[in-house]
């Protein structure tokens, strides 16, 4: 039975007019879906019941890796329950052969309670077993689906930053992501077909003993039945796939109408109107898709029941022939009739709950690529450790080029960063500062030249010594849906959590008055839209990122555009407070267009399209006579309307560093 592929929901989905004017044209989901569309519908049922055990056994070994009671108690119970059908039919089988004797009812009834009586214990028997075996099921699936999720985010968060710019990883990750919803679908798939298959063995023999050739006639039933679900099933496997984008896009349309982020111009632009409109244009067209696949469901259902119809007359006749010509005794005619009804319920169950399974072990294969492809990009552990006391980073002639980048963000960078210091990197948005702080963190490695903390390469140093030792506090820092609390302590989250310290952490960053004003204190969630929840404006989130630094307490601080969002005095207290940590030795690697946050620096790097051009404190770099910096500043002062003078010496070691590379 090979089931080949019609005409594709891709090349016959109508685009509305909503989603060419919105979208610029149909929406396609270019993810693991478009790849596994074309093996799913091309595979034959019979490739896929080759390839059943392999699949049963990838959730069968998470499964008992969790929980091996419910494993064993599942399997008890499912073959308990085969066993218990394939008794209850031959104490049905002796039932009607006492109940059709040629005796007295009362004797009839007599030799056929036993059985009656055995027939209903054996039916109590599997009512329980399928309690147990229900209650394993949802014991062991939250289960495996937690282990095998909880895997893929943990490698996930072990990766290298680098493989997060390279587009062929993200398909391999996002793919995976889906595969974390399969884990539980493919245990309550396996579980059916272990089933289906215990129940259709134990049946089968019945009917065998009864009559081998009655057998193989219930194929002819179930065929059409099982060929009628895997067409139906497939066709909406590709619509859903080609269909994807489009219903996301009106999932996102529908939460746009109620997200506070756009609610201004919703009411204000009257763009609600145009939102409301896609919304109902966009889902009509879905509603078209609809009553395409239930009309063509509708055919195939039809085709497959006359189909089964026509088999189970066969097979009907058969019996009927055997009978007539005293095949077969018209007791074990009886329970041949209830043997027949269940193997074809058995039969396509099978069928239906096999298509189901290698679907999802499609999904479950993506998992388990993006876990080993995630372990394989995994930053190594253990390496040389650091010096207890680090005196300087130094960079020579560091080149770092992007994954698919021709031009290197920094090309032949050498520099150093010494301990206890103010460092400040400058220069224009894509001048390399940011992918500068990254590698001195770590975070990338150099494509070219050495990077070392203390002497020791970056390379083989142990990278999570290097974490350690740093606290990052970037533009766009994370803002956590947590507490107050946790949004502070989450700086150092290794350690037990310390209250008197968050405290502390909160009074240097300016933020003590901030959480005293919040609905809850430390225990509000400052995010809105949950309980206890309350939203913080962009400045006060500053203030926490802020805190959370200095509950992190690392010797090394890199901060980039720290004061974006704050008002001037704030402005000026958090750069003084910046400056201030250098009095126990922090060091501190300071990004930002502020110039004039500057001029108390101890050392000033400026870099231009990836290169260092100068070097220097703020005075030697304002006295050299054309001077990126120079230039920079003064033209950032005069929008105050300030005029800035070089100093009248510069200061010796204020140098250009285009001669050094």
């Amino acid at each position: 039975m090979r089931f080949r592929r019609r005409a594709s929901a891709r090349r016959t989905t109508p685009v509305s007019e909503s989603e060419q004017l919105l979208f610029g044209g149909a929406l396609r989901y270019d993810m693991s879906f478009t790849e596994h569309e074309q093996p799913l519908l091309r595979v034959s049922f019979w490739a896929m019941a080759r390839q059943l055990p392999s699949m049963v056994a990838v959730v069968t070994r998470a499964a008992w890796t969790v929980d091996r009671a419910a494993v064993l108690a599942l399997l008890v119970a499912e073959i308990g329950q085969g066993l218990a059908a394939g008794l209850g039919l031959l104490a049905t089988n002796r039932a009607l052969v006492a109940l059709f004797a040629d005796v007295p009812t009362t004797d009839r009834l007599r030799d056929a309670a036993p059985a009656l009586l055995f027939i209903m214990f054996v039916t109590a028997v599997s009512a329980l077993l399928a309690a147990v075996s229900v209650g394993a099921t949802s014991r062991l699936e939250p289960q495996v689906e937690r282990v095998c999720t909880a895997r893929y985010y943990r490698l996930a968060a072990r990766v290298e930053l680098q493989a997060f710019e390279e587009a062929g990883f993200h398909r391999t990750l996002d793919a995976g992501r889906f595969g974390t919803d399969s884990v539980r679908r493919m245990i309550g798939a396996s579980v059916a077909v272990i089933n289906a298959l215990v129940g259709l063995v134990a049946t089968g023999s019945v009917l065998t003993l009864l009559n081998p050739i009655l057998l193989p006639l219930l194929f002819l039933v179930a065929a059409p039945k099982g060929w009628g679900a895997v067409r139906s099933a497939r066709r909406q496997h590709e619509s859903a796939h080609a269909w994807l984008e489009h219903r996301r896009a009106i999932e996102i349309l529908g939460r746009s109408l109620i997200d506070p982020a756009p609610a201004a111009e919703v009411r204000a632009h009257r763009a609600g109107r145009l939102v409301l409109n896609a919304f109902e244009d966009m889902s009509s067209t879905m509603e078209a898709e609809h009553r395409r696949l239930a009309h063509a469901k509708g055919l195939t259902q039809a085709t497959a029941s006359a189909l089964s119809g026509v088999g189970a007359l066969l097979v009907y006749a058969a019996l009927w022939l055997l009978l007539t010509e005293g095949g077969m005794p018209l007791a074990a005619g009886g329970t041949a009739v209830i043997a027949i009804r269940t193997c074809t319920s058995g039969l396509t169950a099978l069928v239906m709950q096999v298509n189901r399974l290698y679907e999802e072990s499609l999904y479950l294969r993506d998992l388990e690529d993006a876990c080993v492809e995630s372990e394989r990009r995994a930053i190594p552990t253990g390496g040389l450790p650091l010096p207890h006391v680090v005196d300087e980073v130094r960079l020579d002639r560091v080149s770092y080029r992007y994954p698919g980048n021709d031009t290197p963000a920094l090309e032949r960078v050498s520099l150093r960063i010494p301990a206890g210091k103010v460092v400040a990197l400058v220069g224009e948005n894509g001048s390399g500062k940011t992918t500068l702080s990254k590698l001195v963190a770590g975070l990338l490695l150099p494509s070219e030249g050495t990077l070392s903390w203390g002497g020791v390469d970056v390379r083989e140093a142990d990278r999570d010594r290097i974490f350690d030792r740093v606290a990052v506090l970037g533009q766009d820092f994370p803002r956590w849906a947590m507490t107050a609390r946790a949004n502070v302590f989450i700086g150092r989250p290794d350690r037990p959590l310390d209250q008197a310290r968050v405290e502390g952490a909160v009074a240097r960053a300016d933020a003590s008055e901030l959480v005293g004003a919040l609905p809850h204190g430390w225990d509000t969630l400052i995010v809105k839209g949950y309980q206890r929840g309350s939203q913080i404006s962009g400045g006060q989130w500053q203030k926490i990122g802020n805190a959370r630094t200095r509950y992190r307490g690392a010797p090394f601080v890199i901060v980039d555009e720290p004061t974006s969002a704050l008002d001037p005095e704030a402005e000026i207290a958090a750069f003084a407070a910046l400056r201030s940590m250098t009095e126990d030795g922090t060091t501190v690697l300071l990004i930002t267009h502020r110039l004039a946050a500057t001029a108390t620096a101890d050392l000033i790097y400026v870099l231009e399209d990836g290169r260092l051009i100068e070097q220097g404190d703020h005075d030697g770099l304002m006295a050299l006579d054309a001077g990126r910096y120079r230039a920079m500043y003064t033209a950032q002062a005069a929008q105050y309307g300030i005029r800035s003078e070089p100093t009248a010496s510069p200061i010796p070691h204020a140098r250009t560093a285009q001669a050094e590379s």
